[in-house]
């Protein structure tokens, strides 16, 4: 079974978007090199930074978002974001009119739901959690196994949080892994048991 990894991009005073939804110069890191990361021709990263996500992208077999995050990217425009194979929404409203043919989203009530359809779709492939509301809840619940962040040197002030709205303490391990990229840190911690 693969592995739960919590990630996002985040400011160092731990917001991943402002009140509004915009993530303000928090995704800057992802055009400030010349390393292509993806065949859009689009992002383009330090080669330090695309030595450490390309990798990690490519053992995504599964994203869990919640429906917020699914409706201000208008689902995607339909195509699972960055190569991956399907999307889970966790959503009380169901699945949104429209979407019963595509096959490649998936749409759950409850983080539990989300986790138990995400590893069946993954097989031994990594399962995603978008950070926020979302990734928070299924730390607290202690379904996550790792915490993945992308730090940008911006101090946002306020706004939408790293970890939703997790109200209690929880222990990660040391970072194993800390890379230092273009306008970013990259860093990744186990969750600890």
């Amino acid at each position: 079974m693969g592995r739960v990894v919590m990630n996002a991009s985040v400011s160092v005073d731990g917001f991943i978007a402002a009140e509004n939804d915009d993530p303000g110069p928090i995704f800057e890191w992802l055009v400030s090199g010349d390393v292509p990361l993806d065949d859009s021709g689009v992002l383009k990263v330090s080669q330090a930074s695309y030595d450490h996500v390309r990798p990690y992208w490519d053992e995504i077999g599964v994203t869990i978002a919640g429906r917020h995050v699914f409706d201000i990217t208008d689902g995607w425009d339909g195509t699972p974001p960055s190569g991956i194979d399907h999307v889970v929404v966790v959503t009380h409203r169901g699945r949104p009119a429209g979407w019963e043919a595509r096959s490649q989203f998936h749409f759950v009530d409850g983080i539990e739901a989300a986790v138990d359809k995400a590893r069946e779709l993954a097989g031994d492939r990594v399962v995603e959690v978008a950070a926020g509301d979302v990734g928070g809840q299924l730390l607290a619940a202690g379904l996550v196994d790792e915490v993945r962040m992308d730090v940008a040197p911006v101090v946002l002030g306020a706004g939408k949080r790293y970890f939703g709205s997790v109200d209690a303490q929880h222990l990660l391990e040391d970072p194993d892994v800390v890379v230092q990229g273009n306008r970013v840190l990259h860093l990744r911690y186990r969750v600890r048991r």
